[in-house]
């Protein structure tokens, strides 16, 4: 045999990308886009403490990144009222989701998601060889209820739950998410995906024990705190969970730059606020333009709008496909009923007047 000898599973899996990115779509068309409103990056960008910091630790680019991350684990750890045992830090929600599906999915083993929900976790359990059953949204929600009830009935080892929710934007009330987490079945493990729990509402985020051995929790610095270009994330769990990382994470993944940034960031939260404020005022902007050309804005909890187009999804992609023309750049949910959305990340003043330009030229051209 010439050429590499994959693993029987690798050679059954497709070579994909979950996400298409927009310097791909670029390149592709040979012309930058007006509004980057897809990714949901942060526009207003990082802290410029984050920044000074990350220009400081340029000159020190020449070493590895210290392995155990410890100043900013316990900066972590001293944020959320654990300790550094509780945390591990991670090349963003991204990497730190494969290596949790890595250390708890063998091939057959049955995990539980939403259909329609973040499609990388997907990626990971297939890449394991497990076993994915998803769960109808009900509404535009994810359904904690039939969630738990597909891991009692599939035995699933793992649960994935996102709260906000991407690509809907939604939420769930903090009783709500204690009330899944004590319906558990035994030997499941909650992932709960926190990505945008510093730009959610209050009574959103629930508190619970970081020792509580039946969840994980999972942020990132790359929504609130603008630093979606480091890959940074963190999960807290019990200890022994947390160790268990150790055991297969990438030990000098997070280079000496990105731990600087993000120990800056987290130091600043009055910019988080500010963020957080400038998040909401966009979210409105989007809702009113939305509105004034007849479509849906759902409620959000995050830095993204989903917008209802009012028909299907071969309706809803032509709107894509249609704004994307326009150069401006924006995503949409991949499964029914969720797909007769597009989803718009917030932006700037700028960024949404061509957004306002452009939506009512494309949904015309829609037909």
């Amino acid at each position: 045999m010439i050429g590499p000898r994959f693993t029987p599973l690798a050679a059954t899996l497709p070579s994909t990308v979950p996400f298409v990115g927009p310097e791909a779509q670029e390149r592709a068309r040979a012309r930058p886009f007006r509004a980057r409103l897809g990714a949901n990056e942060s526009l207003f960008g990082p802290s410029p403490k984050a920044i000074a910091a990350m220009a400081q630790a340029a000159s020190e680019a020449w070493m590895y990144g210290d392995p155990e991350v410890h100043d900013l684990r316990a900066a972590i750890a001293a944020h959320h009222g654990c300790t550094p045992a509780h945390v591990v830090v991670g090349e963003g929600i991204d990497g730190l989701l494969g290596l949790l599906v890595r250390l708890l999915i063998g091939p057959g083993d049955a995990v539980v998601t939403s259909l329609g929900a973040y499609p990388t976790f997907n990626f990971h359990v297939a890449g394991f060889g497990g076993t994915l059953h998803r769960v109808p949204y009900t509404g535009d929600l994810e359904d904690p209820e039939a969630l738990v009830a597909k891991a009692s009935e599939t035995d699933a080892k793992l649960i994935y739950f996102a709260n906000p929710d991407n690509p809907m934007g939604s939420w769930h009330t903090a009783s709500k998410v204690r009330a899944m987490i004590e319906a558990l079945p035994e030997g499941c493990l909650l992932l709960l995906d926190e990505a945008y729990a510093d730009l959610a509402p209050p009574g959103t985020v629930p508190t619970i024990p970081a020792d509580d051995p039946r969840v994980i929790r999972m942020r990132t610095f790359s929504k609130g705190y603008g630093l979606a270009g480091l890959r940074v994330g963190y999960a807290i769990a019990a200890p022994e969970l947390i160790t268990a990382f150790d055991k297969v994470r990438n030990h000098f993944g997070m280079g000496r730059i990105a731990q600087a940034g993000a120990l800056a960031a987290l130091q600043d939260q009055a910019w988080l606020a500010a963020v957080k404020t400038q998040v909401i005022n966009a979210r409105d902007r989007i809702a009113t333009i939305a509105s004034e050309n007849g479509l849906r804005p759902l409620p959000s909890a995050t830095n993204f709008v989903t917008i209802d187009c009012g028909r299907d999804g071969d309706y809803a992609r032509a709107v894509l496909r249609e704004l994307i023309a326009r150069d401006v750049f924006v995503r949409m949910p991949g499964v029914a009923p969720l797909d007769r959305c597009i989803r718009v990340s917030v932006g700037g003043a700028a960024e949404l007047a061509v957004l306002a330009e452009t939506l009512p030229l494309a949904l015309r051209a829609a037909g």
